[in-house]
């Protein structure tokens, strides 16, 4: 399968992603998730975007040593991308796997996540 230039594009926002959660980096959550997003989380519980910058500022909670993410699929819709894929994410001790589906949407302002899950 060929690699096409919008799924190059979202690797590398993936990719910030992941260097986000090790910073962590509150910035980039505060960049990329629309204002109005919406993340449901592991208890069907629903994350709004100041929660999850919240959850990313230094000092804020254990954080990750190691983000990895596997078995990624890229679907472009052209003004939408969902992103489906697993994520490992290890703490001293404890590593948790999880699956996730990002929605993207391309904004005046660039993509943007506007929905998400995690289970």
């Amino acid at each position: 399968m060929t690699t096409t230039t919008v799924q190059t594009e979202f690797q590398a926002l993936e990719d910030k992603l992941i260097e986000a959660e090790l910073g962590p980096d509150p910035d980039f959550f505060q960049t990329y998730l629309d204002d109005q997003a919406v993340m449901v989380t592991e208890g069907n519980a629903a994350m709004m975007k100041e929660k999850v910058v919240a959850a990313h500022q230094p000092g804020a909670g254990p954080k990750f040593s190691r983000v990895q993410m596997s078995d990624m699929q890229i679907i472009d819709h052209g003004v939408a991308a969902v992103v489906i894929c697993t994520g490992e994410y290890e703490m001293p001790g404890i590593t948790h796997k999880l699956k996730f589906t990002r929605t993207w949407l391309k904004k005046p302002e660039g993509w943007r996540i506007v929905s998400g899950t995690v289970a």
